[in-house]
């Protein structure tokens, strides 16, 4: 069953920062709300049940983990699931923030699951300048959140820019000789790129159903709907460039180490048949019995001589067939 969303009127303030109230952030302007809850917990949900009749199931996708992003139109607001690409400086990698939101005619609610920048800046940007907060929210609802969307997506272009150039820097190290101490290096920015694709690629079809979508999206504003999927292809692109880049540089990487490791095995192959002959003259000559000039030092300078000039030319040959 599908419910209908509702709202205790259009004054809401800011609730005060106390440790057991909700954190529950609203700016308002012409009649229009922004609610933006970080990491909402169960007072947070409380809140929500209390001032807005959302479908449960929706409420249940708000604090459940690991949704799929979408886009359910309800009779009277749209439910939004997106996930975009967060850096986790505790570990070191890229993780799959979620953002829900609720779009009504006369409010956008925003529940990250975690910090996202995009939002946040543009949730204090909205509340400190007065100017900028009128030209946000004189336009609606639909542009509220395509401004939303849009800053989201374009904060993935700095993180590819950055995994490019950690590919550059990784070409170089390869070909400046240090292949050993890159294979971990590769191995992370592998890493990196898939787990930015399982982002990518189911945020894809949610983008184009979102601008597929009709309510409280005026038509004007389909242009700029169809700018984020924009977006989000160059963003694909350039991560299907990166998978390329990352494969071909680890396959470089092994060939470098193969070609090292041959070389070494060339030229411990090529001592071993060079001293193979010496130690077969000098086993002859060191047997237990009767060889010619035994006992006199005359024969043992011709032997050694003879392994001098042995040596010498099996090196000249070796060295005139490049394997020396």
């Amino acid at each position: 069953m599908r419910r209908t969303a509702r709202t205790r009127g259009s004054g809401a303030s800011r609730p005060p920062e106390q440790d057991d109230a909700p954190r529950v952030e609203i700016v308002e302007h012409d009649g229009l709300r922004w609610i933006n809850i970080e990491r909402p917990r169960q007072d947070e949900r409380a809140w929500l049940e209390e001032h807005f009749d959302f479908h449960p199931l929706d409420y249940e996708d708000v604090y459940s983990r690991n949704q799929r992003p979408k886009v359910d139109e309800y009779p009277d607001y749209l439910f939004v699931v997106l996930h975009f690409a967060a850096f986790d400086k505790n570990v070191g990698r890229l993780n799959a923030a979620e953002l829900d939101m609720f779009v009504g005619p006369d409010y956008v609610i925003t529940l990250p699951n975690e910090a996202l920048a995009p939002v946040e800046y543009l949730f204090e940007r909205t509340r400190a300048r007065e100017d900028f907060r009128e030209q946000l929210f004189s336009k609606g609802a639909g542009y509220l959140l395509y401004k939303i969307v849009d800053d989201c997506v374009d904060a993935s272009f700095p993180m590819l820019r950055k995994i490019g150039n950690k590919l550059e820097r990784l070409e170089e190290d390869i070909f400046e000789g240090r292949s050993k101490e890159v294979v971990r290096d590769i191995s992370n920015a592998k890493q990196e790129i898939i787990n930015f694709r399982k982002i990518v690629r189911p945020q894809r079809a949610a983008l184009g159903d979102l601008e597929r979508t009709k309510r409280y999206i005026p038509e004007g504003l389909d242009i700029y709907f169809d700018d984020i999927n924009d977006a989000s292809e160059r963003i694909w692109d350039m991560l299907e460039n990166f998978k390329e880049v990352s494969e071909g540089l680890e396959s470089t990487n092994e060939s470098v180490l193969s070609h090292q490791l041959n070389d070494i095995l060339r030229v411990l192959t090529a001592f071993s048949v060079v001293l193979l002959p010496l130690t077969l003259l000098a086993s002859i000559f060191g047997m237990n019995t009767g060889v010619p000039g035994e006992g006199h030092i005359a024969g043992f300078w011709a032997v050694v001589g003879v392994m001098v000039v042995l040596l010498g030319g099996m090196l000249f040959a070796f060295r005139r067939r490049g394997l020396l």
